[in-house]
């Protein structure tokens, strides 16, 4: 919904990995206007730009919505929630986009509108579910909202320099790009006092002349980021750590971030557990008169969760161990307890992205049986014993991994994937990983590749669709990860094309190593170029550590 980045495919083959961001300004609001132009797309913001246009990419001219119906209506159920298409959908959408969504209005709930639901829940004190019940619709009703449709900061009918006191749809896509950061301002599409002091916290915090005018080197940063990870998770869960601390990252520590940003915080959801969180934790947990420790443990995860209306606070009973004598021997379809928080929650950190409200509905058994048929047992939505081994055992990685680069199965599952084309459903799929539905034609995906390789192996349970988490986990010695000088097949290696070896700028790259020869290597890449010419895709490398770019390799052990 509007986080479009125009880049260049350079004629450097390390340039044409597409995990190289840098935009050429002399082209601003390029849409794929010759073959060597493609646009990457993060989640939040996927589709707005074009939305403003009437176009939506690959879709075929949308059908007429259904009549607006009230949300408070007896005809809107009790909470509308995702796969729903009616009305009170269309209703929805139309009061999301009057506080900045630049949603299509179609009267569908589709996985764009979760994402819309959830970051105005984050922003509003709700809890972060994406299910839209009394709470929120009172929240959308009583806030009002009437912004600009947002418009591509990076389009021709944007001015070079967005300034205080402009106003339109250039300012509305500027506020929502605040707020994604974690910025607390109103998406008003009028640029106040309010939205110039954002700026200039936000330049500061890029290094950028804090000058509030938001010129390429702005525009660039705001754009310069990969998908979000999934804020569905619930804290309390099994899924996420007894004590979340300072150095951890994914989706539970995107989950505390949204919900920090719930209780009037201004952080940055990507799951990356730094300073500004630790702080906004300890700022927590003094005005709810605890321990100021920055550790979230149960008591601050229940402070968080108090006082917020919807499935993750006060609607969902508090999950239980599966495997305890609480649960059933199978959990199916139909029953609502603390044993389906819990197993939603297992799903999420699977890549699910599932309302997290212990109901275990059509989605959760659809979700059950997807897991189920990636780990080889009867799709039969029943969560028996061997479902509920498979759940657990995918989140405690073994302790003892066959020798030889990481386990095994790396490389044998990401050579199996070679020559799948960019935009195809099988590559599509990959998103599944990081809770992505989007088509990877519109972003770079070899992290995402990465994370989904992990995932079918059960290798590590760390997914992040950025480089840089990769390389900070494993410098940290997290997750099953490491950094070694010795890389072996079935090593993950990344790449830092500008040097440096900071994994920061948005010029990184990742892949799975395949042959080692001195100071050459081959890998397995995805979101890289056809060696033969053609769309990128899931393709073979040569590489080598003395080829004028920086490269970390990562063991999983």
């Amino acid at each position: 919904m509007g986080r479009l980045a125009v880049r260049a495919h350079a004629e450097n083959e390390n340039e044409n990995d597409n995990e190289n961001k840098n935009e050429n300004t002399g082209h601003r609001g390029a849409l794929r206007t010759t073959t060597g132009w493609r646009i990457r797309i993060g989640t939040f913001a996927a589709t707005a730009a074009m939305v403003s246009a009437g176009i939506v990419l690959g879709a075929e001219p949308a059908a007429a919505a259904p009549v607006a119906i009230k949300l408070t209506s007896v005809s809107c159920p009790t909470e509308i929630v995702q796969g729903q298409v009616s009305g009170c959908v269309t209703e929805l959408q139309n009061l999301l986009n009057a506080h900045g969504a630049g949603l299509v209005v179609d009267g569908r709930f589709g996985p764009s509108t979760l994402y819309a639901v959830r970051e105005y829940q984050a922003a509003t004190a709700i809890a972060v579910d994406g299910r839209v019940g009394p709470a929120t619709k009172s929240k959308l009703y009583a806030t009002g909202g009437s912004a600009p449709a947002p418009i591509s900061l990076l389009s021709s009918s944007c001015p070079a320099n967005v300034v205080q006191g402009d106003k339109g749809g250039c300012v509305t896509e500027l506020q929502r790009l605040l707020r994604h950061h974690g910025y607390a301002v109103d998406v008003d599409g009028d640029f106040g006092a309010g939205t110039a002091s954002a700026v200039r916290s936000f330049q500061s915090a890029h290094g950028l002349t804090a000058d509030g005018q938001v010129g390429a080197n702005t525009e660039r940063a705001l754009y310069d980021t990969d998908e979000s990870p999934s804020t569905s998770l619930d804290l309390r869960s099994a899924s996420c750590p007894e004590n979340i601390v300072e150095g951890q990252s994914g989706g539970c520590v995107a989950t505390l971030q949204a919900l920090l940003n719930g209780k009037g915080r201004q952080l940055d959801v990507d799951g990356e557990f730094g300073p500004a969180t630790l702080a906004a934790v300890k700022a927590f947990q003094s005005a709810t008169g605890l321990a100021a420790d920055g550790e979230v443990g149960p008591s601050t995860k229940a402070a968080l969760y108090s006082n917020i209306g919807g499935g993750g606070g006060d609607g969902a009973p508090a999950p239980v161990n599966l495997n305890s004598a609480s649960c059933p021997n199978e959990i199916v379809q139909g029953q609502h307890s603390g044993c389906v928080t819990e197993l939603q929650s297992l799903l999420n950190h699977h890549g699910a992205d599932l309302a997290v409200d212990g109901d275990f509905g059509s989605l959760t058994d659809s979700a059950v049986r997807d897991f189920q048929a990636e780990k080889g047992l009867s799709a039969d939505g029943h969560v028996g014993p061997n479902t509920k081994a498979a759940l657990y055992g995918a989140v405690t990685p073994p302790s003892s991994p066959p020798p030889g680069g990481g386990y095994a199965k790396i490389l044998d599952v990401a050579e199996a994937e070679v020559g799948t084309v960019e935009g195809s459903a099988r590559a599509n799929s990959y998103g599944s990983a990081v809770g992505l539905s989007l088509s990877t034609s519109n972003y770079a995906w070899c992290a995402t590749f990465v994370s989904w390789v992990a995932k079918q192996t059960g290798a590590t349970s760390y997914r992040n669709s950025y480089v840089s988490g990769w390389v900070k986990q494993a410098r940290a010695g997290n997750y099953h990860l490491s950094v070694t000088t010795a890389p072996q097949p079935g090593d993950i290696v990344a790449f830092d094309w500008d040097g440096g070896s900071d994994f920061t700028g948005g010029n990184e790259h990742i892949g799975v190593v395949r042959t080692v020869s001195g100071s050459s290597f081959t890998t397995v890449e995805g979101n890289t170029g056809n060696p033969a010419g053609g769309s990128d895709g899931v393709y073979v490398k040569s590489r080598g550590t003395n080829n004028g770019y920086d490269v970390v390799f990562i063991r999983v052990r």
